[in-house]
């Protein structure tokens, strides 16, 4: 771990972690100097962020609301660190009530959900948020709607397409079913109850890869042969939900890991580590643009991360 060369006694960064966060997530900085004087003081871009943790080694900070993609910088007494860049999500819509991953379409175009309580009929059930962030109804008066996927003609569905066009769906009692082209229905696969039934993504081995957030803090994700075998490929995630692959085949699942809340990646080798920071987070969907748009219990986020995400088909 190489500490940033710095002169005159300055606070210097040597790490930050996770590489992204939106606000109410939390960053960790080591270095050193960071409280010769006394406290220190971190600021994103010009806004003062709280300090949970501070000696001189180690920071932990919380993102606070207004906070965008800038320069991180610590202060103690009246020198300052070198800035840090760092990727901060920022809020494109609010008002909403996702419970799975968004949608986007070939030209970006962001789709989610208003799902409301179980069984109730909402006036809008899914909204649509353009390039330049206006949200407008789509669709209205669907009970319940949660899981979103396109087919390989640009229609909406949910919740995930496989290579050859069939439908995977999910009940909350164990039952996942597939759906072929030709609209037959077959028991595909069978789990363990879920509370929030199921979120789907297929990785580039063509498996396909589900969550359901149990009571349980040791959650797993799941994967299924295309012959429906089942087998564990990640267990000790917290509250596992929606999924999506970037282009080198490493998985994001909205969870917590080690207690820490956000999106956790992990690799082919079935390692994780803690991506993004942030509370309340429940699916993600990369865009044409390289861009990472974050679904949380009621608004849109976008972080600028420059991962292209898995192509779907």
């Amino acid at each position: 771990m190489a500490i940033r060369k710095s002169s005159n006694g300055r606070p210097q960064i040597a790490q930050v972690k996770p590489v992204a966060a939106i606000a109410g997530g939390e960053l960790t900085i080591q270095g050193k100097g960071f409280a010769k004087t006394d406290r220190p003081r971190v600021t994103i871009g010009d806004v003062a962020a709280p300090v949970l943790i501070g000696s001189d080694s180690l920071v932990i900070v919380r993102v606070p609301e207004g906070a965008s993609a800038g320069e991180l910088v610590v202060a103690s007494g009246n020198q300052s660190s070198e800035a840090w860049a760092c990727d901060i999500g920022f809020s494109i819509a609010d008002s909403l009530h996702p419970v799975a991953n968004p949608a986007i379409d070939s030209f970006g175009n962001i789709y989610s959900t208003f799902s409301g309580s179980r069984g109730q009929k909402v006036q809008v059930a899914i909204f649509k948020i353009d390039l330049n962030y206006n949200m407008k109804p789509f669709i209205n008066e669907m009970m319940n709607a949660t899981g979103l996927a396109f087919d390989r003609q640009g229609l909406l569905y949910g919740l995930a397409f496989d290579s050859d066009g069939s439908l995977y769906v999910g009940d909350r009692q164990g039952t996942i079913f597939k759906i072929s082209p030709n609209r037959q229905i077959f028991v595909f696969a069978t789990l363990e109850p879920s509370i929030a039934a199921y979120h789907f993504a297929f990785g580039p081995d063509n498996y396909l890869y589900v969550t359901g957030p149990t009571t349980s803090s040791f959650d797993c994700v799941y994967r299924i042969s295309s012959s429906g075998e089942v087998e564990v490929f990640y267990r000790g995630l917290g509250r596992p939900q929606g999924m999506a692959f970037d282009e080198e085949g490493r998985l994001y699942v909205a969870a917590s890991l080690g207690g820490r809340k956000g999106v956790v990646r992990i690799n082919a080798n079935r390692q994780a580590e803690l991506f993004l920071s942030g509370p309340g987070i429940v699916g993600l969907a990369f865009t044409p643009s390289r861009s990472l748009v974050l679904a949380t219990t009621n608004a849109l986020y976008r972080a600028d991360v420059g991962i292209r995400g898995r192509p779907l088909f």
